[in-house]
């Protein structure tokens, strides 16, 4: 293939591919959604700039014709350009070029389309170009030609105005006649095709265009006015931003609470006080350095709220001690808002009640004038109280109880003992011995008894310890004693709202001239019995204090105490003495039988 069919074809190549940038940006912009204003590309684009040139081809040496001289790389050009852009991606491009050396100068002149995809910080172009190449050669040969450049480039934005051109690399093709120096025996140095390449680089004004748009912000709210405690949704909506960047959005308000997410905020009216408030809305496009934030604000009112009313009465509004009276509240709201009745209170007896009705006891309450209090509350907080008074008087006196005396006595009677160290830590419920367990017993059925006389009556229960061992260790014996005794009563039915327990530990033991006394008050004791028990003293001493005392306690009667007297008799004493029920006549003897009278003779 010659040189002229390879420049007609590369030349009918270049037409199509032409036609194809030139359909290219029509395909992409009905793909493309609107750009924003802020993409909008500059009216025209001036270039400026270096030019480095590889011319591609030989020309001819008239000092040794016909040989041909090859030219070399052309480092020393300028170039320069401008663009009118129909659209984003479509531009008219016109372009020349001069490079020179002792070799040749080479100036190149050309127009065509230029297709451009246009980024956030940099654009990338293609473009293709036709016109005339102008070459004057060292040997005084010079020809003008037709020129072909097939490239691209990428320019980085360095602001509206101005861009720079990191590189543009193109393909140039042209075609010379240099028939008035070369013989026709040269046909191929005669009309030479040059396939060379050039490369640039420079700077571009941008020029016109449209003016960057500002960005905005549009703020409502679903209400304009409401009543406190009131929910408020707020929205954004913003404009005018390049939709390719992430926005962020913030919320802010002169009085009511506000949160806000994305392009939504709740605003909470609770506490606000009545008055106009401002929602503020700020949206930011954080890679923007310009023109990057709007803000919009939107106006809301806050109403102030009118509380319930409530209006109470009692019947009968005049009762005893001990009877039932019935409340009734009516209550409504003047905003027609949901409203609830609680909140019931009596300065005597006790109220009870569920929504707008309650029931007045006076049970335990003192004769006078109950108040009895309600308060109403709507569905927003707010809330109104009133009162309603009943009168409570005393009933007959009831007949005085007729107390059984031998009963009374009994009580007071009572005192419990233990072994030593019972009960133990690992068995609180037990410790008890049988003849104890049965003086609980008696006990536990005398005082329900007495308390059918005397209902406010109660047993006072004090534990004590013998003088052994710590304090902290008695203390807890002490306890440990006084709460099985109360537990052993409440198990045989006595209420336990009628007992009272104190520990003493150590403290207030009996001294060895109170248990003497006791000892020589006890008839039931023999004197040798007697005489044995006083040689074992120390051991009657703890033993009389490993005790819990029962006191009665009557509303108007004189305290009765326990008479604290060791239960010597019991069949089970030497187990509470600390020794063994089988050595009991031993320790303590058994009365002697009486003597039997001498037959008759």
């Amino acid at each position: 293939m010659s040189l002229c069919h390879a420049y007609r074809r590369f030349a009918v190549s270049a037409v199509i591919l032409s036609i194809m940038l030139m359909a290219v940006p029509s395909g992409l912009m009905a793909q493309a959604s609107k750009p924003a204003p802020s993409d909008a590309p500059p009216k025209m684009e001036l270039f400026a700039g270096y030019q480095w040139l590889n011319p591609g081809g030989n020309i001819p040496d008239a000092n040794r014709p016909p040989n041909p001289f090859k030219l070399p790389a052309i480092s020393q050009g300028a170039a320069a350009g401008l663009t009118y852009n129909f659209s984003k991606f479509l531009g008219l491009e016109g372009d020349w070029g001069i490079s020179g050396n002792r070799n040749a100068l080479i100036n190149t002149a050309m127009i065509g389309p230029k297709v451009t995809w246009r980024g956030e910080d940099v654009n990338f172009f293609l473009h293709a170009l036709g016109g005339v190449e102008r070459m004057s050669t060292r040997t005084g040969g010079s020809s003008t030609g037709m020129a072909t450049a097939l490239g691209g480039g990428m320019d980085l934005k360095i602001s509206k105005s101005f861009s720079f051109r990191l590189f543009e690399a193109d393909a140039l093709i042209a075609r010379q006649n240099f028939s008035d120096v070369v013989p026709a025996s040269d046909s191929s140095l005669r009309r030479p095709v040059y396939v060379g390449a050039r490369l640039r680089t420079g700077f571009i004004y941008n020029i016109g265009g449209e003016p960057e748009v500002p960005v905005a912000a549009t703020c409502s709210v679903d209400h304009s006015e409401v009543l406190v405690g009131e929910p408020i949704h707020a929205t954004v909506a913003a404009s005018n931003f390049n939709p390719k960047h992430p926005l962020t959005y913030s919320w802010a308000s002169n009085g009511a609470k506000i949160e806000g997410k994305d392009t939504g905020a709740s605003i909470d009216t609770n506490g606000a006080a009545p008055g106009s408030y401002t929602a503020t809305a700020t949206v930011t496009d954080a890679k923007k350095k310009k023109n990057g934030v709007a803000t919009c604000t939107s106006n809301f009112t806050v109403k102030p709220l009118n509380p319930p009313q409530i209006s109470c009465s009692a019947s009968p509004s005049i009762v005893e001690v001990g009877a039932t009276s019935s409340i009734t509240c009516t209550c409504t709201s003047p905003d027609n808002v949901p409203v609830t009745v609680a909140g019931w209170s009596a300065s005597s007896g006790s109220v009870s009640g569920s929504g707008n009705a309650a029931t007045l006891s006076t049970t335990g309450a003192s004769a006078g004038t109950s108040t009895i209090n309600a308060t109403c509350t709507d569905s927003r907080g707010l809330t109104a109280s009133t009162t309603s008074s009943v009168t409570v008087n005393n009933p007959p006196p009831p007949p005085p109880p007729q107390v059984d005396p031998v009963v009374e006595q009994r009580l007071s009677l009572r005192s419990v003992y233990f072994a030593t160290n019972k009960p133990t830590v690992k068995e609180p419920t037990g410790g008890l011995v049988k003849s104890q367990e049965d003086t609980l017993e008696q006990l536990a059925s005398d005082f329900k008894q007495y308390l059918g006389w005397r209902p406010a009556a109660h047993l006072t229960l004090k534990g004590h310890a013998d003088a052994r061992g710590t304090v902290e260790f008695n203390q807890a014996l002490s306890e440990r004693r006084v709460a099985r005794v109360k537990s052993y009563l409440v198990e045989h039915g006595v209420p336990e709202a009628s007992l009272q327990t104190e520990a003493l530990g150590k403290e207030h033991n009996l001294t060895a001239a109170e248990v003497k006394g006791s000892i020589d008050e006890d008839s039931t004791i023999t004197k040798e019995e007697r005489g044995r028990i006083v040689r074992n003293m120390k051991t009657i001493i703890w033993a009389s204090n490993r005790r819990v005392d029962v006191t009665l306690n009557a509303p108007g009667q004189e305290t009765e105490h326990s008479v604290r007297k060791y239960p010597f008799n019991a069949a089970d004493s030497l187990t509470l003495l600390g020794g063994r029920e089988a050595a009991k006549k031993a320790a303590v003897p058994a009365k002697k039988a009486p003597a039997k009278k001498p037959a008759k003779k």
